[in-house]
């Protein structure tokens, strides 16, 4: 087992990988990880075995711990078909007795939630149990399994009507500049954020990844855009990213229409919808009124896990 570090003359190396993994989607390749630029000190892995790429780890160090990585929604290890269970203790073994002889103190790892996977790929989780990684954070997000979708709760058909009472649509768009002063000014009125990605990160991002990244939005009768999302397709899973809808959108239903139309029109033939976390404060705090409203439409819960290997 050989671990070497990621080098820009390896990234259609590493990208191929990923694209060919059984757990890898298109949030590790390598232009969707590095629009950080250099907010993160990036430290990320190839493990060979007999000189064949068997795994690969996105990561960054700072003050002495190692993150995979905290500038994803998830990360871990990303393995293809042929990574066996022994490979994965193996790497293991190896990259902890690497690190403590670096110095580092622990690594700080987020799995890849199961619904993402294209082929069983819980290798690491056994590992990380044999190494004594403890569960430091669990997010509930809620998923719907679109082959055995759950009946609407009356809130969300109420919703619905309210929607097509005002001869609201929905339509594919390219106007992320509208969309995002939208979500901008909902996140600083409702929890005084601002959202993960800025304008220009998210057009930048857009352009990379044109197929997997799309703005869907809600227009009136006089065509202005009332409300919107912005959805990462992988090849499982759709998945929510962001939405959003100004104070009259909400009041006519266009979330409950847009909803509607990713899961039904849109993207119907995928095998998950997942329409994101309810949690906070690292999963210690439940936002029940958001969750509420997601399992509305019927979406139960599948989870986001990060776990902690003290070195």
């Amino acid at each position: 087992m050989e671990i070497r570090l990621y080098s820009p003359d390896r990234k259609s190396e590493w990208d191929s990988f990923v694209k060919d993994s059984k757990n890898g989607t298109f949030l590790l390749q390598r232009d969707f990880i590095e629009y950080h630029g250099n907010k993160f000190n990036d430290y990320s892995l190839m493990f060979f075995s007999d000189e064949e790429l068997i795994a690969v780890m996105p990561g960054h160090i700072s003050d002495k711990i190692y993150y995979s990585h905290q500038g994803l929604t998830y990360g871990g290890l990303i393995m293809n078909s042929r990574t066996t269970a022994v490979d994965v203790m193996n790497i293991f073994e190896k990259l902890t007795v690497t690190f403590r002889h670096q110095g580092i103190k622990k690594i700080i790892y987020k799995a890849v939630p199961h619904i993402y996977h294209r082929l069983p790929a819980e290798e690491d989780l056994y590992a990380l149990f044999r190494h004594k990684a403890i569960l430091s954070e669990r997010n509930i997000s809620s998923a719907i399994l679109l082959t055995e979708k759950l009946a609407y709760s009356d809130s969300r058909k109420n919703g619905l009507k309210k929607a097509a009472k005002n001869n609201l649509r929905v339509e594919k768009s390219m106007n992320f500049a509208s969309f995002w002063q939208i979500l901008s000014n909902n996140l600083k009125e409702r929890y005084n954020k601002y959202p993960v990605h800025s304008l220009d990160e998210i057009v930048y991002l857009k352009d990379k990844f044109s197929n997997e990244i799309q703005l869907y939005s809600v227009l009136d009768v006089n065509n202005e855009i009332v409300g919107g999302c912005v959805v990462f397709e992988t090849e499982n899973v759709t998945h929510v990213q962001y939405t959003a809808a100004t104070l009259e959108g909400k009041s006519m239903g266009s979330v409950d229409l847009l909803i509607d139309y990713i899961i039904n029109e849109a993207y119907s033939g995928k095998r998950y919808f997942d329409y994101g976390t309810s949690t906070e404060n690292d999963g210690q705090y439940l936002n029940e009124s958001l969750i509420y409203q997601k399992e509305g439409f019927g979406a139960r819960a599948i989870i986001y896990d990060t776990y902690t290997i003290e070195l």
